[in-house]
């Protein structure tokens, strides 16, 4: 159990709901999110590039948090985490590392997007005895080739989307066609759902030393990933402009007996797009 909660609190199962906390380790207060019940191994989220606490699908977060303590928290130097952004992916696992044993577990389950699905496989491969269960989605592994222009993309599809006045996730993380642009829309108002108590936005220099993490990341030599020997749940859309789709098979190939989900005409945010047929998937893996 976390410090922040006690044996009386009740069981909060809607993200929009639940409450910001903080916890210090390091020199560092980390701002968190609980809910679900307590007691058994949590899973731990790590969420994407700029992103902060508000940046999670509640669809998502509520279904697992029906039978999981589930926590979501912010990087150091990110939405209201205090500190800078470290510049490289293994730092910000260091800082996952000293946030989990801050909260007093030894034994975690993940669910990674992205970024997180990076910080994730470092955390793993150097606490590897700290990870029962991993779940990576839109995402690949150290050197993965194209990784390092991420920031190209990224800056690209900002610009596309402020000058149709929209929210740049609706380019990065889905196809432009009209399955996407309604799945888009969709997935950007479910995270409006949470009107009180929001989460600060990543501050420009936060953003761009995330980017230069993730370019170091993609231009380093690979992990031997055949370290990682806990189950492992795979999944991207089958067009991922952002982390190539290809890098998810690479990573299936890589980590030993590992499940694949590749969604049809879905990009980067193809578990957000298709959260109705992922999410059970999730909860039956990470109930195993």
């Amino acid at each position: 159990m976390s410090p922040n909660a006690t044996s009386n609190d009740p069981v909060i199962t809607s993200y929009a709901k639940a409450p910001a906390r903080t916890i210090t380790a390091g020199g560092v207060t980390y701002a968190y999110r609980e809910l679900g019940p307590r007691g058994g191994i949590p899973v731990v989220f790590f969420v994407h590039l700029a992103a902060t606490l508000d940046n999670w699908d509640p669809r998502i977060i509520d279904t697992i948090a029906k039978g999981r303590h589930v926590i979501t928290f912010d990087n150091r130097g990110v939405g209201a985490s205090t500190g800078q952004v470290p510049d490289s992916i293994e730092a910000m696992a260091d800082d996952a590392y000293a946030f989990i044993s801050a909260l007093g577990f030894d034994r975690i389950d993940i669910f990674s997007f992205s970024l997180g699905g990076f910080i994730a496989q470092a955390l793993v491969v150097k606490h590897p005895e700290l990870v029962r269960k991993l779940v990576l989605t839109g995402t690949g592994p150290k050197g993965g080739k194209d990784i390092d222009k991420v920031a190209r993309t990224t800056y690209w599809d900002i610009l596309r989307a402020t000058l149709t006045r929209s929210d740049p996730k609706e380019f990065l993380f889905f196809n432009r066609n009209a399955t996407g642009k309604t799945a888009a829309r969709a997935f950007v108002n479910r995270l409006k759902e949470r009107t009180a108590d929001r989460d600060a936005k990543i501050k420009t220099k936060a953003f761009r030393t995330q980017l230069k993490a993730i370019k170091k990341w993609g231009r380093s030599t690979p992990d031997d990933l055949s370290k990682i020997t806990q189950p492992t749940l795979i999944a991207n859309g089958d067009n991922d402009r952002m982390v190539p789709s290809n890098l998810s098979g690479e990573l299936h190939r890589r980590i030993k007996d590992s499940e694949l989900i590749i969604y049809p005409d879905s990009g980067h945010g193809a578990i957000f797009q298709y959260y109705e047929e992922f999410t059970p998937v999730a909860v039956e893996f990470l109930a195993r």
